[in-house]
């Protein structure tokens, strides 16, 4: 099968690759950029744990093409933490609040909150369980995610208050 060159840019790198046209973006992800942080789980976008951020939006790049993906900007939970390795407000929440339980969904879960947060800066816990639905734990339940990503909108809006005096 021939191959499709690609160019995107991943957290802030360019990136050119060939794939094949039948190459979904989590395997491209996965297996040529060596980003194993966004998990396949369900491969029919329920679960979420495949979740990244591409051009402003949230999608489950277990359905996405990756020539779909050709001239985008994506981001990959490995992209969160600054590059000096500080974790974003989000990872730090997760882990105070014990959000990470077994951490299959947790890179999906943080990509999406982190995309929640940038549309809803305040949200109710109500708007976070609601902003969330689409991703899926299997674990034990929602209430330390929803803590999680509470400290983290916290978090992140004193940092802008402090910022703006």
């Amino acid at each position: 099968m021939s191959k499709t060159q690609i160019t995107l840019s991943i957290n802030g790198q360019q990136v050119e690759a060939l794939v094949e046209p039948r190459t979904l973006l989590i395997h491209f992800l996965r297996e040529q950029q060596m980003l194993t942080g966004a998990h396949i789980g369900c491969e029919t976008t329920h679960c979420g744990a495949c979740t990244v951020d591409m051009d402003g939006k949230s999608v489950k790049s277990c359905t996405i093409l990756a020539v779909q993906a050709d001239g985008a900007d994506v981001t990959t939970i490995e992209g969160m933490a600054a590059p000096d390795g500080t974790l974003h407000a989000l990872q730090e929440g997760f882990a105070e609040m014990h959000g990470l339980q077994c951490g299959f969904c947790t890179p999906g879960m943080i990509m999406r909150a982190h995309r929640l947060l940038q549309e809803n800066p305040n949200p109710s816990d109500t708007e976070i369980r609601m902003g969330i639905s689409g991703n899926l734990c299997r674990c034990t339940g929602y209430q330390n995610i929803v803590k999680a990503i509470r400290y983290a909108a916290d978090k992140m809006n004193a940092a802008t208050k402090e910022a703006a005096e």
